[in-house]
């Protein structure tokens, strides 16, 4: 019973953790729309899941002493969920500057996560709502 609540909510809260990530990556693309040399990034969404739902960890830099340094976060930011691929995304029209950000691009992107992740989060209250319904007997 309680694997069976617990791999459902699982995969909606790796779903959520997803399109956080996500929503953090793309916020940080259109803050960085003026940065010289500032290359856009973003994940494959679906590769992610998949990666995620089969359990499959990112690589973890390995600590043989305790006189070695802990392995930097390179995303840039927060820390990326497990399975997660950062890319840097393909430019559509070359700037002077180097700058890959095309705001259409990522406010379009922002926006359909933000849809996508609110209907995530409302699909998980919903569930919340019918666990509750059932513990009490209704």
């Amino acid at each position: 019973m309680l694997s069976g609540i617990d791999q459902q909510l699982g995969t909606f809260r790796n779903v959520a953790n997803l399109r956080t990530y996500r929503q953090e990556l793309l916020a940080s693309n259109i803050a960085n729309a003026d940065t010289p040399n500032y290359k856009a990034r973003d994940f494959d969404f679906k590769a992610a899941l998949e990666n995620a739902v089969a359990g499959q960890a990112s690589f973890a830099i390995a600590r043989t002493s305790p006189q070695h340094l802990a392995g930097a976060n390179l995303s840039g930011v927060g820390s990326a969920p497990a399975g997660v691929n950062v890319l840097y995304r393909n430019e559509y029209q070359a700037s002077v500057d180097g700058n890959t950000v095309n705001m259409d691009v990522e406010r379009s992107a922002f926006a359909e996560n933000a849809v996508q992740l609110e209907s995530t989060l409302t699909f998980l209250r919903e569930e919340f709502r019918r666990l509750q319904l059932a513990i009490q007997g209704q």
